[in-house]
């Protein structure tokens, strides 16, 4: 993920300026890492490094989609509708 594309991803889900820890930035941060990282391993199969980097971002994700499911259920049900995640 490039500079400019991490920025546009923080700008669309900050919850107020200058916002770039919020619980939703981070989930959306790692989907967009995750859908990357799914791509490169659709064509490089034995690449184990990499989906053990995989699983620990999945796993990362799992845990703030939890944690903001706990807190604010209309964040919650807001952001994965956003982001298309199924749950």
């Amino acid at each position: 993920m490039d500079k400019v594309v991490k920025t546009e991803t923080i700008k669309k889900y900050a919850r107020k300026e200058k916002d770039t820890g919020s619980t939703e930035v981070q989930v959306a941060l790692l989907t967009g890492r995750i859908n990357q990282l799914t791509g490169h391993m659709a064509s490089n199969r034995g690449d184990n490094a990499t989906q053990r980097g995989l699983m620990k971002l999945v796993g990362q994700r799992r845990r703030l989609l939890a944690y903001l499911s706990r807190e604010d259920v209309s964040r919650y049900n807001a952001l994965i509708a956003r982001l298309g995640l199924r749950k």
